[in-house]
């Protein structure tokens, strides 16, 4: 079942369009990621999914609402955390949550009891009478994203959770998000870090030039570039002296060095690991490990966009046009 619908949706800025008529859907209960890199039209299509912008053309439904024609009626069911804070500097952790509660309409009694929770299951139970400019990045991306489901909301809009901030408090955030979709809130989130989209989401979108490229989930994506099978050997001693040999016993296959103790082996058939594990044994190597090798999301995004990872970073780094 899907809580979300979208097509055909379009986004001009004078004589640049940012979203090219994108349809795609999202599953009531997953984790969607929405990838592409700066300027590819991200943040322009979560600002029309939640009324911060009004589409040229195109159709939004949310659990059967009509974003486009009635965006009120769908903000009660809509959560949103966007990539740089909107909370109040002044104003202390709690008294910021409790503000958010009163703006959907939530009484004083429920919105402070909802408040006291969620700063103890955010870890910031101890900062609540702190000014909001006093918290670290980590601490204020924590408390904007427990601001943006204070009304329990159905989905939640993520854009970009983890950027900026410490590892320790992005591992916090990714577990935080983990937990909430557990609970059953629907949550489609933006993100340039490639590895925490294979680790969170269900399904992934790829948008690129205002257009999105390819959806579908994580294992379909990964089998589109799984095109050999590929195993991975560590050994004990430096490979250079039997690399030659390798070659010439396995002419079928396709062998690389990772580094002077590992090594790749490679083929579009099912590789066997008796004859490998022979071979080493008759040059009196030990194997310190054999696994199979699996493609990664950053892989398929590469195949699928033609964007190296390592610029999409530094883009974003670089710049907040997106």
């Amino acid at each position: 079942m899907n809580i979300l619908e979208v097509k055909e949706l379009k986004k001009s800025f004078g004589n640049f369009t940012a979203v090219k008529g994108i349809d795609f859907a999202v599953k009531k209960g997953e984790i969607f990621g929405f990838l592409g890199p700066n300027g590819a039209g991200k943040t322009t299509t979560i600002n029309m999914l939640t009324g911060l912008a009004r589409p040229d053309e195109g159709t939004i439904f949310l659990s059967g609402i009509d974003c486009v024609k009635d965006i009120k009626k769908a903000q009660h069911k809509i959560g949103i955390v966007p990539d740089e804070s909107n909370l109040y500097d002044e104003m202390n952790g709690f008294d910021n949550l409790a503000f958010c509660a009163s703006l959907y309409g939530i009484e004083k009694k429920k919105r402070e009891k909802k408040s006291k929770e969620l700063m103890e299951i955010f870890g910031l139970a101890d900062t609540g009478k702190k000014p909001f400019k006093a918290y670290s990045k980590g601490m204020k991306r924590k408390l904007t994203i427990a601001a943006g489901i204070i009304h329990e909301p159905e989905i939640l809009f993520l854009d970009e959770p983890t950027t900026g901030i410490d590892v320790e408090s992005a591992r916090q955030i990714r577990k935080l998000i983990s937990t909430m979709n557990e609970n059953g809130t629907t949550i489609f989130m933006t993100t340039h870090y490639i590895e925490e989209a294979e680790r969170l989401c269900n399904r992934i979108g790829f948008i690129v030039q205002g257009k999105i490229v390819r959806t579908g989930t994580v294992e379909e994506m990964m089998q589109e570039v799984q095109t050999d099978n590929i195993i991975q050997f560590t050994v004990d001693k430096d490979l250079k002296s039997i690399q030659e040999k390798l070659t010439i016993d396995f002419p079928k296959f396709v062998i690389e060095t990772v580094d002077n103790f590992t090594l790749r082996i490679g083929s579009s058939e099912k590789v066997s690991l008796m004859p490998f594990m022979q071979f080493f044994n008759s040059h009196q190597y030990t194997i310190h490990e054999a696994k199979i090798i699996k493609p990664s999301l950053e892989e398929v995004f590469v195949k699928v966009t033609g964007i190296e990872i390592d610029k999409m970073k530094k883009e974003k780094e670089g710049g907040k046009r997106k």
